[in-house]
């Protein structure tokens, strides 16, 4: 079978290399998936950078979320088994942890409902506990992550405000749904957030992105708001002040999906039913801006690393 491969870390373009291996064996639990599609993560490009909290053995196959058909013909959605991840013709996946694909959705979309969604429900209803008609700040509101936050603060009756870079992914943002949608590149974040809301601030924060965008967080934060920690893509991870906390009375509030499935994984099928419902409904729908052939797949991931992309860029092997 055909499958990229990562023989050395560095950046994804230089050392992902397309190679013909044998396919994946499964092991016990496992089972063998044609992959239908492998949509790009940002954690992909930490996986080729050797910057991932797993660091599968050399080589190896990056693609960390994808849509299989396994040989007695279910459509299921999922994490592979590192080291054969998703960038391949064939991938492993945990029976116990894979999820039917809903079939709303085709084979792209119903991949990018696994990552991005999972984490957004679980960071806004189990974490921030968000409700209907407060406002959630959503910052790259036009990514892979942003985008499904921005669909599920929409569907749980928030009004949203986006945060995007530049003025095409405005335009992205806008059609997703958002309320207002501001570019970090132009606009006066803290200021206009407190302007929409009337000076109280944003009840729920969802941050993918750290750095300078958590630092404009707290200070547009509401009372008794809740910012959501749920990456860094900005390469920064911020040092927040303690004490700004205290005196503001809002949280900080961390949030590792994948602990879901070691320490609560019941939680996991049962926002799958809801997503899954979500998308029957029409309610949310992923955005995959752009479906690649397997040959393009290390210029989708320079291209996610760099945040050029917009919603998932998927691979069809």
């Amino acid at each position: 079978m055909r499958a990229w491969q990562v023989a050395e870390t560095g950046e994804p373009e230089r050392v992902m290399r397309l190679a013909e291996t044998e396919r994946p064996e499964p092991g016990p639990g496992q089972l063998l998936v044609e992959v239908l599609a492998a949509n790009v993560n940002f954690p992909d490009a930490l996986l080729c950078r050797g910057q991932y909290q797993i660091r599968p053995p050399l080589p190896f196959t990056p693609g960390v979320e994808l849509c299989g058909r396994t040989e007695d013909g279910r459509r299921l959605i999922g994490t592979p088994v590192l080291p054969h991840g998703g960038f391949a013709e064939y991938a492993l996946l945990e029976e116990a942890a894979s999820l039917p694909a809903p079939d709303a959705l085709d084979d792209a979309e119903a991949a990018a409902l696994y990552i991005g969604y999972q984490t957004g429900w679980f960071g806004l209803h189990r974490r921030a506990r968000i409700a209907a008609g407060e406002t959630l700040l959503v910052h790259a509101a036009a990514g892979g992550v942003g985008s499904a936050a921005v669909q599920l603060g929409k569907a749980a009756g928030a009004r949203v405000i986006g945060v995007v870079g530049g003025p095409e992914k405005a335009g992205v943002a806008r059609a997703l749904g958002c309320d207002l949608v501001l570019d970090r590149h132009a606009d006066d974040i803290i200021a206009s957030v407190k302007e929409f809301t009337g000076g109280r601030g944003a009840d729920v924060v969802y941050d993918p992105v750290g750095g300078d965008s958590y630092a404009k967080s707290a200070k547009c934060v509401a009372f008794e708001g809740r910012i959501v920690v749920v990456g860094f893509t900005s390469g920064t991870i911020p040092a927040p002040a303690l004490n700004h906390a205290m005196v503001k009375n809002y949280a900080i509030l961390g949030l590792h999906w994948g602990l879901y499935a070691k320490y609560a994984p019941r939680t996991i099928a049962e926002c799958h039913r809801e997503l899954t419902r979500l998308a029957a409904e029409g309610t949310i729908k992923p955005l995959v801006s752009e479906r690649v052939p397997l040959e393009g797949a290390a210029s989708a991931v320079r291209r996610v690393a760099e945040g050029r992309s917009t919603g998932r860029i998927c691979v069809l092997p």
